[in-house]
């Protein structure tokens, strides 16, 4: 049995699911990266939860009443900014209105500009469709994994472009670090075709000296 060392963790994330079902990814510093499946999706939620706490310092918080996302230790502070911004109403959503906007490596957060401990809403980057921007709005497509379902939200913010260029990064980097897990499993799934090869071949040497 292989065991690994959580030593060095970049970062912890959740796979999407058709990558793997009930999947969660752990990325270190070296670019390497392992993945674990759980039983179920809560499961795999928990453990994300808590590795993510561990392994990056990172606090769990409730939806309605948590802290902003802390992230690990040395990561630029920046990630912690918020943008004031107008949400325009939307069928999918009951809140609109004034609110600040943070983006943290996985997530859209959305706060409540009266409360500052209150997340309003959070769209995963990973489940996003497509965003855009112009000197006086900020807009997304969600997807359907999104809390929110489908739907064009649009924000009008004078920090358009510097949202964007936030959100733009963290998908590039989520993107980046999906395709090095998913080459990472492809290879281990090779590895593992591969053996029962190679179990045969010292079978038939054994036989045949």
């Amino acid at each position: 049995m292989m065991v690994t060392e959580l030593n060095h963790v970049k970062n912890i994330l959740r796979l999407p699911k058709g990558t793997r079902k009930h999947a969660v990814g752990i990325y270190f510093n070296d670019d390497s990266s392992r993945t674990f499946a759980c039983e179920s999706e809560l499961e795999a939620d928990e453990w994300c939860k808590v590795l993510q706490m561990e392994c990056l310092g990172t606090q769990i918080n409730d939806i309605s009443l948590g802290e902003p996302d802390l992230l690990a230790s040395g990561v630029e502070r920046e990630q912690n900014e918020r943008f004031n911004v107008y949400l325009m109403p939307s069928p999918n959503l009951d809140v609109h209105g004034e609110c600040t906007l943070q983006i943290t490596f996985e997530n859209i957060c959305l706060w409540d500009i009266q409360n500052p401990r209150v997340k309003l809403v959070s769209w995963p980057l990973s489940a996003l469709r497509r965003y855009g921007r112009d000197s006086t709005w900020f807009t997304f497509e969600a997807g359907r994994m999104c809390d929110t379902g489908e739907g064009l939200f649009i924000f009008q913010t004078r920090d358009g472009e510097a949202i964007y260029q936030k959100v733009h990064s963290a998908a590039l980097t989520i993107a980046e670090q999906h395709d090095h897990l998913l080459q990472s499993v492809k290879n281990s799934m090779v590895c593992f075709l591969a053996l029962p090869v190679i179990l045969q071949q010292s079978a038939l040497m054994t036989q045949n000296p």
